[in-house]
């Protein structure tokens, strides 16, 4: 038995509600149950309660065991003076206030059925399971299960707003930066997306803007910064930008000692660090306000436009300083601008609005639901409970769901297993 699950219990209303009575025999009648505190202090805030037709305003506490009150000496601490019910599953001793009036206690366990019960321990067996509800998932009701993952989604884009309002403030309110630093992120993928974050960080934006020109500066500067050029090589372009960078390290007063080196290790070759970031120089290099031209942008295909994009000419016949290969132009696929609309342009364009104090929900949601589910073992597994994920904003939400509620059992937070404690 989990406190939460006694939280959600009073929260919702859970419980036989008639003939509620305290351990002392006092009748109870719940007016208003409280605001959730997720904070420190009792937990339901603000309730309003009838004990024995005396209505009562002020705190509700809860707890397993009445005796945890003491536990967590709540009889010496203020906060809790103003408490006026102490809600348990098991009532094993009297608890008092600061000044030693005995407060009423409410013990649970009485009012709650055997199926609520039943449906929470089959929730939270200890039995090995992918997600606690991976036996009930396939009968999720299609409509709340539609809600949830909307919700979910924009939860998910909450949470990556806090993080670039946080890029925003160390780029000193520079939109373009940010853009920078995100697009940096999501060129390196999950392999060296947080090492083609730390090259962004170590470049100011006003330089790269100085240096985009040329191609071929650009790629210094960003090979250069990447610890590319530390080895020796007999290639001529190798040594072109190694002179190049040589003059912008002590130009600008560069150093790269807080980079991240970026990996080639497993990575197929069009994914390689010097394939992507050819890919960026050459977009910088040929869109001078990129944050003004994706803001506009008004469909995916525009998006692709902007972002359909090759590498320098040297790349077409090498992966690697030194070693030519076979001729190919290297592009930036469909599939890689859908991961920058999913990563880096729509949460922008989220947070853009809401710094401006506009809502374009409606217009994320569009721009979402119109993107291809992406495919990772998260949206496999749950594709394979229930065939659920059918666009890029399912599978977003289904990442959100699996790593912040299933990972931390908060099946009591969740909508499914919210439907499956009350069905």
């Amino acid at each position: 038995m989990q406190e939460d699950f006694i939280h959600y219990l009073w929260k919702h209303k859970k419980f036989e509600l008639s003939g509620l009575k305290t351990t002392q025999g006092k009748t109870i009648q719940i007016v208003v149950s409280g605001e959730h505190n997720h904070n420190a202090g009792p937990d339901f805030f603000n309730a309003q309660l009838k004990i024995d037709n005396q209505l009562w305003a002020g705190n509700v506490e809860i707890h397993l065991k009445s005796s945890d009150w003491f536990g967590h000496h709540h009889e010496t601490d203020k906060a809790y003076d103003n408490v006026i019910l102490h809600v348990v599953w098991e009532h094993d001793t009297e608890i008092f206030r600061k000044d030693n009036t005995e407060i009423d206690t409410l013990e649970l366990k009485h009012y709650v059925s055997k199926e609520a019960l039943n449906n929470y321990q089959k929730l939270f067996s200890k039995q090995q399971k992918w997600i606690n509800c991976e036996n009930d998932f396939a009968d999720a009701n299609d409509f709340l299960l539609s809600n949830w993952l909307e919700r979910l989604y924009f939860e998910r884009l909450e949470r990556k707003s806090e993080d670039i309002n946080q890029l925003l403030k160390n780029s000193k309110n520079n939109w373009e930066t940010v853009l920078f630093k995100m697009l940096a992120k999501s060129f390196g993928l999950k392999v060296n997306g947080d090492a083609f974050l730390s090259i962004a960080n170590s470049i100011e934006f006003s330089i790269l803007r100085k240096e985009s020109s040329k191609t071929e500066n650009l790629e210094a500067l960003l090979f250069g910064q990447a610890g590319l050029f530390n080895e020796e090589k007999e290639d001529t372009y190798f040594n072109e930008l190694k002179g190049i960078y040589k003059y912008q390290k002590h130009k600008y007063n560069l150093s790269n000692q807080a980079v991240t080196s970026p990996q080639f290790f497993r990575l197929r070759p069009p994914n390689f660090p010097t394939i992507r970031l050819s890919q960026l120089a050459q977009l910088y290099h040929r869109n001078t306000n990129l944050f003004s031209e994706v803001i506009a942008a008004t469909s995916k295909e525009e998006i692709y436009k902007i972002f359909n994009m090759k590498t320098s000419k040297y790349w077409e016949t090498h992966f690697t300083f030194g070693k030519q290969s076979k001729k190919s132009i290297k592009q930036t696929t469909k599939a890689f601008i859908n991961l920058l609309l999913i990563n880096t342009i729509i949460p922008l364009k989220f947070s853009y609005a809401k710094h401006l104090g506009k809502t374009i929900d409606d217009e994320i949601i569009q721009w979402m639901t119109d993107l291809e589910s992406e495919k990772n073992s998260i949206v496999d597994r749950f594709n394979s409970l229930k065939p659920v994920s059918n666009n890029a904003l399912h599978s977003q939400a289904l990442i959100q769901l699996k790593t912040n509620y299933c990972d931390k059992n908060k099946c009591l937070q969740c909508a499914i297993g919210n439907n499956i404690l009350t069905n």
